[in-house]
């Protein structure tokens, strides 16, 4: 009698076992009774089954990452790209998790896929370089729309990496580098138009009062010989030089003053048959600044 009542308890505590399962918190169950759904998902804890005609399905509802591997696309404007990304999502209807889709995991992975070629295909380089939010906007679109049905819900994709070809970055490096030089030059040449603007208003208000030049010249002068150097510069202004030039001109006195020398008298053929007689150039007196001749020549001064 003993015998059997330990059996009939071992026996309740086996059933018992195998009827009881667990259900994580970051999981839920759907249960299936011969092979039929039952409308109601076991929430996590301890959940009791009916042995045999019961099996449960453990659905994780917390955020999956999943990693998509590198995918060889043409942009829009024929460029060879080569772009991998992380898609995040989650389960949010454990039924149709397990009943609308046999592997959902497999399924986004191909989804994911094939979504970014088309999206890698409809955008430019330049987009797909400068503007990622835009692309990983649409490319979240386009993978969420197939995953309603599916109880999953997408909640971020993001592009990794961009590989371009080798081809193609030298290129880039040359126009990146053609665009630095451009506005440096823009920028130097803007410098340049404000700086001839600003000196032509500084030669305007200096030129108004009659000493603000001489003034700005004597500053100059003293800027360059505070360095403690042995170079002396003294400006001498052009008035100056017209100032002696009419004073000297005024008197008749020339500033330079050159004796010219006149050709000598050429011979006068006579009738004579033989050869007529060269007369010697007369004496020139320079003493007092000019030429005389002699036998009452003309003075040529």
């Amino acid at each position: 009698m003993l015998t059997t009542v330990l059996i009939v308890v071992v026996a309740l505590v086996a059933l018992l076992l195998v009827s009881v399962r667990m259900v994580q918190q970051y999981q839920r169950g759907v249960v299936l009774r011969f092979g039929r759904l039952l409308p109601e998902v076991r929430q996590p804890g301890l959940r009791l089954m009916v042995p045999v005609a019961d099996r449960m399905v453990k659905v994780p509802v917390q955020t999956i990452v999943l990693e998509v591997p590198p995918q060889g696309a043409i942009t829009k404007d024929n460029v060879t790209l080569s772009v991998d990304a992380v898609v995040y999502f989650r389960v949010i209807d454990p039924i149709k998790a397990v009943v609308n889709v046999e592997n959902y995991l497999g399924a986004i992975s191909q989804v994911a896929r094939t979504s970014l070629r088309s999206v890698i295909g409809r955008a430019d380089l330049d987009t797909m370089l400068s503007d990622r939010e835009q692309v990983n906007a649409e490319l979240r679109a386009v993978i969420d729309t197939p995953t309603e049905d599916w109880g999953i819900s997408v909640d971020r994709v993001e592009i990794k990496d961009i590989a371009l070809p080798e081809g193609m970055r030298r290129a880039m490096a040359h126009q990146a580098e053609a665009e630095r030089d451009r506005r440096a030059r823009v920028i130097a040449a803007d410098g340049e138009f404000q700086a001839s603007a600003r000196l032509a208003d500084a030669a305007r208000v200096m030129g108004a009062p009659s000493g603000a030049l001489q003034l700005r010249l004597l500053q100059t002068v003293s800027e360059v010989a505070s360095d403690q150097n042995s170079t002396r510069i003294m400006p001498l202004p052009v008035e100056v030089l017209r100032f002696f030039e009419q004073a000297t001109g005024g008197m008749g006195v020339p500033l330079t003053s050159t004796p010219s020398i006149p050709d000598p008298p050429t011979a006068t053929p006579t009738s004579t048959s033989g050869p007529a007689p060269v007369q010697p150039p007369a004496p020139v007196d320079v003493s007092r600044g000019g030429l005389e001749r002699t036998e009452g020549d003309e003075v040529a001064r």
